[in-house]
């Protein structure tokens, strides 16, 4: 079997005009305790603010900035990255999440030991004007198809997916739940997803963002599985 630290990992970081949380995020990649990964971010067309702190992270050796000349939304900019990659391991991370230092180590140690190809964690949800009302999701310990789509709680900056599952599944290019389908359809080929029970992100809540129209997403995704 293969030993933990020869694994290496790609991170899927899709971003757009996100200049107040993106040295966050990134810093929480960086600091990572395992360090056997690979950051490719896909710009989408950002404003001059965000693109000069990305410029800050032009000569690591191992993140790959992905300019885009037009705004493709996330679900292009993850398909592209998702393509390009040659790597066993996939994770994502939206632009205003943070991981915790042992997320990477502690969900391949998960995957690997039991052979698990589809893995996502629990987190905390904060809400950055305040900061302070921190609460865990605990989301349930697998979902197969069937189960997700009544409960929808696999968080895509939690999602840890072999990439040989991936295949040739895309993320839709729609303003919302374009992740929805992705996980659907990724459940459809491998049966389950597990739960890693340690809380390993912490998800932003921003008033503004689609995150905020959490309400709107949920009646959506109820109305598709009409």
């Amino acid at each position: 079997s293969k030993e933990l630290s020869d694994v290496k990992v790609e991170i899927i970081l899709p971003n757009y005009n996100s200049e107040n949380y993106l040295t966050e995020t990134i810093n929480s990649i960086i600091n990572q305790t395992y360090k056997n990964w690979h950051l490719t971010i896909v710009d989408d067309n950002s404003n001059i603010e965000t693109q000069k702190i990305l410029k800050k992270y032009i000569d690591y050796p191992n993140i790959k900035i992905i300019w885009l000349k037009k705004n493709k939304k996330a679900g292009f900019c993850r398909n592209l990255a998702m393509r390009k990659s040659k790597l066993e391991y996939i994770a994502f991370i939206d632009s205003d999440d943070i991981w915790e230092k042992e997320k990477l180590s502690n969900q391949l140690d998960f995957m690997i030991k039991n052979k698990y190809y589809f893995t996502y964690t629990n987190f905390t949800a904060f809400n950055s004007e305040t900061e302070n009302n921190l609460y865990e999701i605990k989301p349930k310990k697998y979902y197969n198809f069937n189960k997700f789509i009544k409960d929808t709680s696999i968080t895509t900056s939690t999602m840890m997916i072999k990439k040989s599952l991936i295949g040739t599944t895309k993320f839709s290019n729609t303003k919302i739940c374009e992740d929805y389908f992705f996980k659907c359809q990724i459940l459809k080929k491998v049966n389950y997803a597990y739960c890693l029970a340690e809380n390993l992100m912490r998800y932003r809540i921003r008033k503004n963002s689609l995150q905020g129209s959490k309400i709107r997403n949920l009646y959506w995704i109820w109305h598709i599985n009409k």
